[in-house]
């Protein structure tokens, strides 16, 4: 047996370790905080102490989990919304963060997910008491008969609680404010936020128990709390809110059981949330008049089609260089659509300013918008109109060509669904990629070819 001595400095405050002193620690940023400790490091024979290595698994031998032998049934909600963001329900053994602004609803919201459950419920919260709890659910009309409510913020005894109870689902509100005894530092610190997130992570796991961690969320609207928070959980959620109609969106950033492309649309009331189930009547503006500079495109936020207006207004530069300015659509995108049609569709822009906008907050950056932008410029410049009930889809490219979209079929779908009649679209769709019945179909292959059928659509 060797022995070595090593001098460390040692965070007072999160227990970080550096080779060499400095005023400040690299890990909490707190001054003043580092001193020196003495490490006696052992070198030991292998031989002293036998080690139990770790099992090793077949996976050859493992079951086939799936849903129709039974050894994994997500946990749904029977809320569409909800189901969706989640990846069609919520894992069971899933760690999920779920985060937004104070007061956006991430309660309400968990609370109807635990009621909307038919197993039982574990509600931690050590934020709010009891009767506070009870109340919400009174408001919501929720019947809380398979929902415990565990007042505690010690992860220790809350684990301890849980061991004994095993339930399907535990909801923790919130992870700052949860703490670990083993840890010398206050609620809310970076080693107690990543050191209370393991541990419900290691009962998530090894109970096959679905944990809904709730995340605070700093003023830059960024997760409070280390990084490795969101390494560590399976799932991240955002709950955020869309400015013009101020509906409640439901985004996913990260998910290892499902896509991170889904929305989920919710209108807030007194009684809680309440879906969207066609979100495409929010984004578009319902008038029958025809307005220059305006046209309906359709994007694909996962497999969610949305149909979405586009507004631009072209007006004669005043002074200087002309303005190009855009709300909703990236600004460079623009600029490479107006390069074309000034270069290939012959129309000078060059001393017009242009004005983009997606109407109704969304930022969007499909690129199967790009005609219906080059026609809402034509169409403000021009003064020119064309029907509302008219679909514009297509990407394009540099040379003035007209390029393919994806999902083809499931925007044309949800534009019949709304009565549209005709959509123009590009020509290198073959007939047998498009079946969607009951609306015309004019096929362009180049602006150029574009510009000739708009005139014949004018209004």
């Amino acid at each position: 047996m060797s022995h070595k001595i090593q001098t460390v400095y040692v965070c007072s405050s999160c227990d970080a370790q550096s080779p060499k002193w400095s005023g400040r620690c690299l890990e909490c940023g707190g001054w003043g905080t580092l001193q020196m400790q003495t490490i006696d490091q052992k070198t030991i024979d292998n031989k002293i102490f036998q080690v139990v290595p770790a099992e090793i698994i077949d996976l050859n031998k493992l079951p086939t989990t799936n849903e129709k032998n039974g050894l994994l049934n997500r946990l749904k909600t029977n809320i569409e919304e909800i189901d969706r963001v989640f990846g069609d329900g919520l894992m069971p053994g899933s760690l999920v963060l779920l985060s937004g602004e104070p007061g956006i609803g991430k309660s309400t919201l968990v609370a109807q997910i635990a009621n909307a459950f038919n197993t039982e419920t574990i509600y931690v919260s050590g934020e709010e008491s009891a009767s506070q709890i009870k109340n919400r659910f009174d408001r919501l009309k929720i019947e809380p008969q398979k929902i415990k409510f565990l007042n505690e913020t010690n992860v220790e005894k809350i684990l301890a609680a849980l061991r004994q109870i095993k339930p399907k689902l535990i909801i923790i509100d919130s992870i700052q404010t949860i703490y670990s005894s083993i840890i010398p530092s206050e609620a809310g610190s970076v080693n107690q936020i990543r050191a209370c997130a393991v541990n419900f992570l290691e009962i998530a796991k090894k109970d096959n128990i679905a944990v809904i961690l709730i995340g605070h969320v700093t003023k830059d609207g960024l997760i409070a709390g280390p990084k490795s928070l969101e390494h560590i959980v399976d799932t991240v959620i955002y709950l955020e809110t869309e400015s013009t109609h101020n509906y409640k969106i439901l985004r996913a950033t990260k998910n290892r059981f499902g896509s991170i492309n889904e929305l989920g649309i919710f209108e807030m009331t007194v009684n809680g949330f309440i879906e969207i189930k066609n979100p495409s009547r929010v984004f578009i503006e319902e008038t029958k008049q025809n307005i220059s500079g305006s046209v309906i495109s359709c994007i694909m936020e996962g497999s969610r089609p949305f149909l979405v207006e586009i507004q631009a207004l072209v007006t004669k530069t005043i002074f200087g260089y002309p303005q190009r300015r855009s709300a909703g659509f990236d600004l460079n995108r623009l600029q490479i659509l107006i390069a074309v049609l000034t270069k290939k569709a012959n129309i000078n822009l060059n001393n017009q300013d242009i004005v983009l906008n997606i109407a109704g907050g969304l930022k969007v950056d499909d690129p199967a918008l790009d005609l219906a932008i080059c026609w809402t410029i034509i169409s403000s410049l021009l003064n020119q109109t064309i029907d509302r009930k008219t679909l514009i889809l297509g990407e394009v490219g540099l040379g003035g060509e007209i390029r393919q979209v994806n999902k083809l079929e499931a925007r044309l779908t949800e534009a019949v669904k709304l009565g549209f009649t005709t959509a123009i679209i590009p020509a290198t769709i073959s007939s047998n990629k498009c079946l969607v019945k009951k609306i015309e179909l004019i096929k362009i292959k180049n602006i150029s070819e574009f510009l000739g059928v708009l005139t014949k659509l004018q209004q």
